[in-house]
Order: structure tokens, then sequence, then C-alpha cells
């Protein structure tokens, strides 16, 4: 038996499929995903990755970056509704850098115990693109 994973975002589906595990960042810390898993809805954490390992075995893992949003389990069905998402292998990496060294120019001096949302999802962008190569 397998997960049933849909990953969307507002403007649609990003990746629908089959899966043997799912790992999330929520709020309340990391969360891996199998099949028979009990009924669970967590908050995304703003700027991490989920990971999804298709259950065929020829097919590489799936990387995202998150921006935010809910992940729901029930009935081994798994759905991550992300306020914005991107799959690694999508990822413009110039672009999240340019973003990037943007966002920590901007940043107060001296910055706080936590990087910004902002800076948190573009490090996710460029982590979901090198974990995909």
């Amino acid at each position: 038996m397998t997960l049933s994973v849909e990953l969307v975002q507002p403007e649609g589906e990003l990746w629908a499929g089959n899966a043997e595990i799912v790992i999330a960042r929520t709020l309340d810390g990391e969360i891996g995903v199998l099949t028979n898993h009990a009924p669970v809805i967590g908050i995304l954490y703003e700027g991490s990755l989920v990971q999804i390992r298709p259950d065929d075995s020829a097919q590489p893992a799936v990387f995202a970056a998150i921006s935010g949003g809910f992940l729901s389990v029930a009935n081994n069905r798994v759905s991550i509704l992300a306020r914005e998402a991107v799959l690694g292998r999508h990822v413009d990496t110039a672009a999240a850098q340019a973003a990037l060294t943007d966002a920590l120019a901007e940043l107060p001096q001296p910055a706080g115990p936590e990087e910004p949302a902002n800076v948190r999802y573009y490090r996710a962008l460029l982590d979901a693109a090198e974990q995909t190569r």
C-alpha cells in the first residue's frame, strides 16, 4: 500500500502521485508520513522543504520549497496545500540567489535570532534546486 499525495498551490496542482514517504516541516517540527499514519493536520513552516519519495524507486525524490500552508494526512492520503511552492527542478537559481542577496541586504543590523520568512523561502528554493540535482 502507498500514500496518495497531492501538492497544490492557489494556481493549481504542482505534483500528484503515489509515494512511499512524505517529509515536511511543520510549526511543531519535522514529520515523516508513511502508510497508515494517524490522521493529522499541520501548519507548514514558512520557508521550508517538502520531500516526496515516489513509490516507484526509478523516479527521483521530489523536493519543493514551501512558503507556508497546511499538511493534511488521513486514510493514506497526504494533501499539501501551499501558499506558494516551487518544485526544485523548476527553480531559477540565479533569480533565487539574487532575491536572497537583496533580502539579506535589507535586514536590520543586528538581525534577530530567526531569519524572516522571505529569507527562509529563498534559501528553501536554493536547497530544493540543489537536492534535485
